[in-house]
């Protein structure tokens, strides 16, 4: 049934978001015709297509877990920073979010009166914004999707996005009986509303701690943080769209494009095989494979290809001296939107920052680990990375610092392979990994001998005006070109509204 209606999303999509002239074609649905059960998931899989697509493939570079092999060129823009706004290496995302889901969602509020659907449907609306935020951070949001009434919406500040989203979602919330069932088809949570609501508090809690730690309203936010934990009404496995097959068209988005499509454009990244290499953490053989030349695994330096070759000589340094990613583990890999382990390591952290709560914060780090593992089909191996005597075990480690540091690196791993575009926001809300003080050329110069594993690296072709690490991606071109209120270009390397530190 999910592939019989996988079939059919995109056109719903295209229909109901884009608005198409079809002349009344009898043989098409007119837009009045698509009811908003039918769009429900052309929502979900618009969101999939840019979350589990392109958005996962420029976070990950960000994020340091792959870079461009050296014998390639996609993505050479990109693993060097020197993407500008016109580049655009966000255009497909924005547009399926704004011109797809968006527009989706305002005609599934438009049209029905379900409670439960609306509430889903604002939960997939908060979801979007909080994305798009955390890429551009600000955004058309109270002006936004109003057509030819307003073709040249202004754009809000990422703050007041992330609060009117919040206010969203606690209104419709607020409409939903006890007793409530979707009358859309969920690809995701199957009509769940215990679920759906679990995956409401989740984001609450993500976006509870940046607000916490951009110094917005702190003691406000810290105490809707714990209540949140103490009442742990959390969804219970991962939200996600589990829909994809081995077959064209219907492959995972990022697999399609980059394992298909395109072939040989990702290698390792340097800091996440050094940390889970200094680890011994066996969920590197899942997203990584040993280089061909010496069956070890080896990742590039960050931004590194042309400066790795020009030291090593361009014969020493080729596509097989470099660990691959492991695409075959990606042909009908999920698109997470928020997984469990993701959730548990949050609430570890609340747990232990605010709760004081060393016991509670422990059980749901080693269970953020242990879940995580299952995920990879994985399950039991996980006490060589968290049993007693292990690399990151609890005991290893003392102070409330180590020990959130220990959490925020094993959700750097966990992240890996899974859900990229987080990895890259939490890398920039808690600055764990850290950026090494070392350059990527002295690294390789002296083989790592000072290099502290589990941190970043500055990209060693770098592009941005004032170095370090990308913090936002530009405001698309299109933008630009259609909306004469579109803000002035901000440097990549400027924080967004909750990146303070």
């Amino acid at each position: 049934m999910k592939n019989i209606i996988l079939s059919t999303i995109l056109i719903m999509g295209i229909l109901s978001g884009c608005n198409l002239d079809i002349n009344d074609d009898p043989n098409y649905p007119q837009n009045n015709d698509v009811t908003a059960d039918l769009i429900f998931p052309a929502i979900q899989a618009e969101i999939a297509a840019t979350v589990g697509g392109e958005l996962y493939n420029n976070a990950g570079f960000f994020a340091q877990y792959y870079d461009q092999m050296p014998e390639a060129q996609q993505y050479d823009v990109i693993a060097e920073a020197r993407f500008t706004e016109s580049s655009d290496i966000m255009n497909y995302s924005y547009r399926t979010l704004f011109a797809g889901a968006l527009a989706d969602i305002r005609e599934v509020l438009a049209r029905s009166t379900n409670p439960a659907d609306r509430f889903a449907t604002t939960v997939l609306k908060a979801f979007a914004y909080q994305v798009l935020v955390d890429n551009l951070d600000r955004i058309p949001y109270t002006e936004a999707l109003q057509g030819n009434d307003n073709t040249n919406p202004a754009w809000d500040g990422g703050e007041d996005v992330y609060r009117g989203i919040l206010a969203e979602i606690d209104a419709a919330e607020d409409e939903l009986p006890t007793a409530s069932a979707m009358e859309s088809q969920d690809l995701m949570l199957d009509g769940n509303m215990t679920q759906w609501v679990g995956f409401a508090n989740a984001l609450r809690l993500r976006m509870y701690l940046r607000f916490i730690d951009a110094g917005v309203e702190s003691n406000l936010f810290t105490e809707r943080a714990i209540a949140l934990v103490q009442a742990n009404q959390f969804f219970s496995d991962d939200i996600a769209l589990n829909v994809f097959s081995n077959e064209t068209g219907r492959r995972n988005p990022w697999y399609e494009t980059n394992a298909v499509g395109l072939t040989a454009n990702h290698c390792a990244a340097y800091p996440i095989v050094r940390y889970m290499d200094s680890t011994n953490d066996p969920r590197i053989a899942y997203g990584i494979t040993p280089a061909r030349a010496t069956g070890t695994y080896v990742g590039q330096m960050p931004g590194g290809k042309n400066g790795t070759r020009n030291a090593l000589g361009t014969s020493n340094w080729m596509n097989a001296n470099v660990s691959s990613i492991n695409y075959s583990v990606g042909v009908t890999k999920p698109v997470y939107f928020f997984t469990q382990a993701e959730l548990q390591f949050l609430i570890a952290e609340v747990n232990l920052r605010f709760m004081n709560d060393d016991a509670a914060a422990r059980s749901a780090y080693e269970r953020g680990v242990s879940v995580d593992f299952a995920l990879r089909g994985m399950s039991g191996q996980e006490n060589t990375v968290i049993g007693e005597g292990s690399p990151c075990s609890w005991e290893e480690v003392a102070t409330m610092e180590e020990k959130l540091h220990l959490i925020y690196l094993q959700k750097w791993v966990a992240l890996f392979y899974m859900d990229h575009m987080e990895a890259w926001s939490e890398i920039r809300r808690t600055d764990v990994p850290a950026l090494s003080s070392q350059a990527a050329a002295d690294i390789l110069a002296d083989n790592g001998a000072n290099y502290t594993p589990g941190e970043l690296i500055e990209p060693w072709t770098n592009g941005l005006e004032s170095g370090g690490l990308v913090k936002r991606v530009h405001y698309p071109l299109s933008a630009r070109q259609y909306n004469s209120n579109t803000p002035a270009s901000v440097p990549a390397s400027t924080p967004v509204w909750w990146d303070v530190k």
